[in-house]
């Protein structure tokens, strides 16, 4: 079992990134990796998080961030797990496991 509740933080926006024409919206990308945690490690809390890039929240750290996806032309949704961007335009289910497994989660 996790020692903490991890928040994964979905950095996206309305409208897709140049790069990323064919791939799911950044909203869809939240939700589908929402149910895809929760199915893969059950009865062990998480938050998810998504943040507008053009509309951040108040959040000093949010904001921040969301400043630098668009600075830095990251391909969005970029997807953050404490401070390690895990997921960058499409995000891979592998590479944010094993993130998650770093924090005590296990597969149910």
């Amino acid at each position: 079992m996790p020692e903490s509740k991890v928040e994964i933080v979905v950095y996206g926006a309305e409208q897709l990134c140049p790069s990323c024409v064919n791939l799911p919206s950044s909203k869809e990308t939240y939700e589908w990796l929402e149910a895809a945690v929760a199915r893969k490690f059950p009865d062990q809390p998480f938050r998810i998080t998504y943040v507008d890039i053009f509309n951040p929240p108040a959040d000093p750290d949010k904001r921040d961030f969301a400043e630098r996806v668009i600075e830095e032309d990251m391909f969005y949704p970029v997807v953050l797990i404490g401070e390690k961007v895990v997921g960058e335009g499409n995000p891979r289910l592998k590479t944010i496991f094993a993130e998650l497994e770093g924090y005590g989660y296990r597969a149910g």
